[in-house]
Parts: structure tokens; C-alpha cells; sequence
């Protein structure tokens, strides 16, 4: 299973890509989760310990590692690189392991309007491309605002798109943008979650305004999520109520349904 999750900031979708990287892994299913944010957080969600989090950098902050594997200095633009270079050991070199869960950091590059075509951005694409193709059980990619790492070339190997959105129309109109997106690429495999659910109304709101995405589930609003992040606790274990929602998406997603 090969996961991308997307979503307006502040919307939770670091908070699913832990919840739903923990319940594969108890499930004994080998898991990679990989945070594409240009802030990272994901090990926060899960918990790792600080001695593991101190070993992780983002991918694309590794000037040396990308000079050579890239043949060409981080920030440069136009000239000669090298546009596949070599990731293959990245994934177990750069990652870190903690209950079931390996952990990889990638960052973002920052692109104008335009694009980047430089050693960064060759190095990222490169390794989304190799992920996607790996054979890992379960693959989550914890994603920024969008799915410019992904490409027609590798869609077919992405079980899913999930979209996560609270109950407001600005969180649903970045859902419209990231759905013309995946679109535009042929990725049509689209799920919605929807987070931060405090009511009926909340719910109704989601439920008709889904854009013709089907919902793999609603969230509740559950003050146990900021407790967990002050405690440094991971919210899989704080929060009952999502952990067995989660499991309940994993058998919609596993399921096809």
C-alpha cells in the first residue's frame, strides 16, 4: 500500500500520516513514512525518541550528499547535472527506526512560478521515484500542499491520494486545487478525510460539499491531540477515538470500498 497525503497546513495531515503509519506497523506490516513537509514534524507526531530525531535531516538540506551525487552544488541553476542520480541506499542510510516505523526526512524545494529545474529538486524526484517502485508494505508519503513530487510516470504506482480538510471552505478550496492537480496528472485514485469534526453541522458540511471524492472518514475534534503533542506523546496512543478510526479507514483503503 503506497500512500500520499495531502492537505491545507494546520489541517492534520502529519497527524494521519502518524496515526496511519503506527497502525500499519502494529498490524506487523513493514512501513516506511516519508515527510515531504519543508518543516518537518512527522517524528514529533510519532514520538521518536529525541536521541533517534537528532540522527534525521532533511534530504534535500544535504549539500555534500547532493554535489555528489548530483555533480552539481545545491542552489545552482542551469548547467550540467546529473538528473537520475543514484538514491537506493538513501532510504535505510538517512532513516531512523522506532516501533515498527522507519522514518526518512526529505524536506521540499522551494519552486517559483516556474518550477526549479536544479540538483535539489533532480535528487528529491529521483527518490519519490524510487520509493514509489520499492517494495516496501506500506508506504506513506506525508506531503506538502500539493503532489508536485509525483508525475504521470510514477501515479500508477500510488494507491491513493487522501485530501484532509476541516470543515471550512478555505481548507475545501485547497482540496479543489490539490484535486485539479492529481488530476492534471492522471491520478484519480482520491480520498477525503475530514479532521477537526465538532458537530453534526461539521459533519453534514463535509458530507455535501465533497466534491465527488468519497470520505474515508471523519475525525472528532479532540483536545487529546494537543495534549499529546505538549506531552511528546505519540497520538495514536493518546487519542483512543482516532486510533480506532484510523484502523477502520485502513480496512476501507485495504478493501477498496
Amino acid at each position: 500500500m503506497k500512500l500520499a497525503i495531502s492537505g491545507k497546513g494546520g489541517v492534520g495531515k502529519t497527524t494521519l500520516a502518524a496515526l496511519l503509519a503506527q497502525a500499519y506497523a502494529d498490524a506487523g506490516q513493514q512501513v516506511l513514512a516519508v515527510d515531504a513537509d519543508p518543516s518537518p514534524c512527522l517524528a514529533g507526531a510519532l514520538a521518536f525518541p529525541d536521541d533517534l530525531r537528532a540522527q534525521l535531516h532533511p534530504i534535500v538540506e544535504m549539500e555534500e550528499l547532493i554535489a555528489e551525487r548530483t555533480g552539481a552544488q545545491p542552489g545552482t541553476m542551469g548547467g550540467f547535472f546529473t538528473l537520475n542520480p543514484r538514491v537506493d541506499d538513501i532510504p535505510e542510510r538517512f532513516s531512523v527506526l522506532h516501533r515498527g516505523v522507519r522514518l526518512l526526512e526529505m524536506g521540499a524545494v522551494e519552486m517559483g512560478g516556474s518550477g526549479c529545474i536544479c540538483p535539489e529538486s533532480a535528487m528529491l524526484k529521483t527518490l519519490f521515484t524510487h520509493l514509489l517502485f520499492r517494495k516496501d508494505d506500506v508506504l506513506i508519503l506525508d506531503m506538502y500542499a500539493g503532489v508536485e513530487h509525483l508525475g504521470r510516470a510514477t501515479v500508477d504506482f500510488v494507491d491513493a491520494l487522501i485530501i484532509v480538510v476541516e470543515p471550512t471552505r478555505r481548507s475545501m478550496g485547497t482540496a479543489v486545487q490539490i484535486q485539479q492537480l492529481a488530476q492534471d496528472i492522471g491520478l484519480t485514485r482520491l480520498w477525503l478525510v475530514g479532521n477537526k469534526v465538532r458537530s453534526a453541522d461539521d459533519a453534514a458540511f463535509l458530507q455535501t460539499n465533497h466534491l465527488h471524492i468519497p470520505i474515508l472518514g471523519l475525525f472528532p475534534m479532540d483536545d487529546g491531540v494537543a495534549e499529546a503533542d505538549r506531552l511528546g506523546t505519540a497520538v495514536y496512543d493518546t487519542v483512543p477515538a482516532l486510533q480506532e478510526e484510523t484502523k477502520r479507514m485502513i480496512g476501507r483503503l485495504e478493501s477498496g470500498d
